[in-house]
Parts: structure tokens; C-alpha cells; sequence
């Protein structure tokens, strides 16, 4: 139970810190950086990876979790917990952050940016 709640919490921090800083950004119109939001991605990871690796391991997310297990080092039997803990923890970061920001249309999401003939190689591209 020890591991299941260690990755709930490590998820939770990295998904509250990394969306909430992308969040402040525009919020705050810019002043957080892309820098700065990377920063906050890689320290919260690295802080939980210090907090949390002698507990569960500190995945945090659930494509290192499948691959730990696909490599054996991991039990399979705990595969399938930790992903559903992992992503229980994004799901409530995520709400919490709705309900600090309930006008924010996006919460943080990656949106593409340009057309789909933007780039360069795709000079003869006609739609």
C-alpha cells in the first residue's frame, strides 16, 4: 500500500507543479518561461526521485511503469496498480487545478501550432 500511495503522490506533484506552471504562464502572461516550465517538470521528478525511490521505485508515470515491468524489473502483479494509482494521481491534479483555475480554457494542454503544410519539407502540400 506504501508504493501505491508514493506513486499517487509523486504523480500528483509532478502533474500539479508541471501543468500549474504552464497554467501561471498564461495566466501571468508569460512570466514563466519555457525554461522555467521545463525546470519545474525536471525538479519535481528529480525531487520525487529522491523522495520516493526506495519506496516504489519513483516511476510516475505509467510508460515507465510498463517498460520497468516489460524489462522484469518489476513484479507483473504490480503493473497493473501502479498504472491505475498513477494515473488517479494525474486525474487529481488535474481536478485541482480546475477548481483553482475554473476560467482557464486549456489547463496546460500541448496544442499544435500552424497548419499541417507549416513545416519546410512539406513544400507541395495543397489542402
Amino acid at each position: 500500500m506504501k508504493k501505491l500511495a508514493a506513486e499517487f503522490f509523486g504523480t500528483f506533484s509532478l502533474a500539479f507543479a508541471g501543468t500549474g506552471a504552464i497554467i501561471i504562464k498564461d495566466v501571468a502572461g508569460g512570466s514563466v518561461s519555457h525554461v522555467g516550465i521545463g525546470l519545474t517538470f525536471g525538479l519535481v521528478v528529480l525531487a520525487m526521485i529522491y523522495a520516493l525511490d526506495d519506496v516504489s521505485g519513483a516511476h510516475l508515470n505509467p510508460a515507465v511503469t510498463l517498460v520497468f515491468d516489460a524489462a522484469q524489473r518489476l513484479a507483473w502483479r504490480w503493473a497493473a496498480p501502479y498504472v491505475a494509482t498513477q494515473t488517479l494521481g494525474a486525474i487529481a491534479a488535474s481536478l485541482l487545478l480546475r477548481g483553482m483555475f475554473p476560467r482557464h480554457p486549456t489547463l496546460g494542454t500541448t496544442s499544435p501550432a500552424g497548419t499541417a503544410c507549416s513545416p519546410s519539407f512539406l513544400k507541395s502540400c495543397s489542402l
